[in-house]
């Protein structure tokens, strides 16, 4: 699974900071800020978003395996981790990072998750983590992971999974339609079976329950203002997405999609509902 483009993931990744959920990473750092060296693995790490914002919730020894499957986002990662660290190495592809106190080393691997879920074992790590990846993965697939992950004795931290509870202001007479559309079109195989979509969260909390792990999901939505100019792209964006994966469907007509779609450009504000979730193996 490819096809995200870095303009997309830069531009969503302010507003993915300030939506995670507190509480759960404060619950992160309790559980792990204290283990030095920490190995973790990100799966579809995208441009390493992820590692950006989670890093500083953990010690001061780190070492990242970042997964995913476009090598295009790989190289870019490297490059927005160069960018964002105080100083930085790079050996054949390893990349050695100095970050706020932070050593963190970080490996870049091409690997196909969809056939191999669980390459997130390699490298024994404490804590698997992912942002923005599980609503596009299936029923089946989650339960392949939720094994793997339970193999490896890993801590499990996801952020960002999406949970369909939208609301668009000022409301349009097509929400509901659009809404519905853009669902169908979540549950389309984007290389892992039929897309779990708004469902994920709850498949991932009862596989990890099935397999003796705590695990506990909070809300992390997206709070968008017009008035800011970020939030006001990033509503743009979500506008022309939501509408042309929407018509991929068939399901509502171009001219009521065009009528929508404006109309949400020019939205005044957004909420887009996300999930995180932490999991663990309980305690004793």
């Amino acid at each position: 699974m490819s096809g995200f483009s870095t303009q997309w993931l830069a531009l969503r990744e302010p507003a993915d900071l300030r939506a995670r959920n507190t509480a759960l990473a404060d619950d992160l750092r309790t559980r792990l800020g204290d283990v030095s060296p920490l190995r973790v693995v990100d799966i579809g790490a995208g441009t390493g978003a992820n590692l950006r914002a989670t890093a500083p919730l953990l010690g001061p020894q780190q070492s990242w395996r970042l997964l995913d499957h476009d090598p295009a986002l790989l190289a870019q990662a490297a490059l927005a981790l160069a960018d964002w660290a105080d100083s930085s190495a790079d050996d054949a592809g390893q990349l050695t990072l100095e970050k706020d106190g932070l050593h963190i080393a970080v490996e870049l691997v091409q690997v196909d998750l969809a056939a191999h879920p669980e390459a997130v074992r390699a490298g024994d790590p404490h804590l698997i983590t992912a942002s923005a990846f599980f609503d596009l993965v299936s029923a089946p697939w989650i339960e392949r992971f939720a094994d793997a992950v339970v193999a490896a004795g890993a801590t499990f931290f996801t952020v960002l999974t999406c949970d369909g509870r939208d609301l668009w202001t000022p409301p349009h007479e097509a929400d509901a339609a659009v809404a519905a559309a853009f669902r169908a079109d979540q549950g389309r195989d984007k290389g892992f079976g039929a897309g779990a979509g708004d469902a994920a969260t709850d498949l991932l909390l009862h596989a990890l329950h099935q397999r003796g792990y705590e695990a506990h999901a909070r809300e992390s939505p997206w709070l968008l203002e017009a008035a800011d100019p970020g939030d006001a792209a990033l509503i743009a964006a979500l506008a022309t997405g939501t509408a042309a994966a929407a018509e991929e469907t068939g399901q509502v007509l171009h001219s009521r999609l065009e009528a929508w779609r404006a109309a949400r450009i020019a939205a005044t504000h957004c909420r887009i509902g996300h999930m995180d979730l932490l999991a663990a193996p309980k305690r004793g």
